[in-house]
């Protein structure tokens, strides 16, 4: 059974249609990536899929068990966790503060203050800073931490890479690379495809709201997904590199 399943999904924002009958399977220790230019409904995706934004129509399942009617609070205690775009900390509050909010809406499990510390150590030494003091690539980490220490079945990341300097980039996905060989299920909305690429068992990319290319990220080259990126590719199958 997968962990987590999506289900025919679509989202609107007014009139406008957001994400277009998706329907997905995200299976235990996966990585998906989702790649797409800007506007082609992946933000909205993973807002719908941790209850911030309510599906129009269709399904989202955890483990499965249907959760689309509930709120963002309750899946985070299922087991949903949204890192989202511009990470969005307490920037008055310090990183320990941030973490222990956290955790007290979270679930049980191996997640702890201190094994986050340990796998982002940028961290320990700013533990008792504002957030709102911490680089960008702290800030990050502060994110990403927040989000493990609720447990989660399914992690899903909005452009932890956006807006970062190069080697910030580089500490935070030497992190992330850590979570997937201890097996975290993760969802990645990633803009830099070669990234995406390299961290991602599969990969689906959209398009205007639609999945028009997914498959094995091994058995896809970087030309194919562009082409889907684009739109030049719609319809077609990945081939293997």
């Amino acid at each position: 059974m997968s962990v987590l399943g999506l289900e025919r999904l679509e989202v609107r924002h007014g009139q406008l249609q957001a994400v277009r009958g998706i329907s997905l399977a995200v299976a235990e220790g996966e990585t998906l990536a989702l790649v797409g230019a800007n506007g082609a409904g992946k933000t909205t995706l993973l807002r719908a899929i941790a209850g911030a934004h309510r599906p129009a129509a269709g399904r989202i399942l955890l483990d499965g068990a249907d959760v689309t009617a509930l709120p963002a609070y309750r899946r985070v205690a299922q087991g949903i966790a949204l890192v989202p775009e511009g990470r969005r900390l307490f920037a008055g509050m310090t990183v320990e503060e941030n973490l222990l909010v956290a955790r007290a809406n979270g679930r049980p499990g191996p997640w702890t203050i201190e094994r986050v510390l340990a796998t982002f150590p940028m961290l320990r030494a700013r533990f008792k800073a504002k957030a709102g003091s911490l680089s960008g690539g702290e800030q990050q980490a502060t994110a990403i931490g927040r989000a493990l220490v609720t447990n989660p079945r399914v992690l899903l990341l909005d452009e932890v890479s956006l807006g970062l300097a190069p080697i910030a980039v580089e500490r935070v996905y030497e992190c992330l690379r850590a979570l997937i060989g201890a097996g975290a299920t993760i969802v990645l909305v990633e803009q830099d495809l070669g990234r995406a690429l390299r961290v991602a068992t599969r990969v689906a990319c959209m398009l205007e709201g639609r999945v028009v290319l997914e498959g094995a990220a091994a058995a896809m080259t970087r030309e194919q997904v562009s082409a889907a990126y684009f739109g030049l590719a719609r319809g077609e199958e990945p081939q293997p590199a």
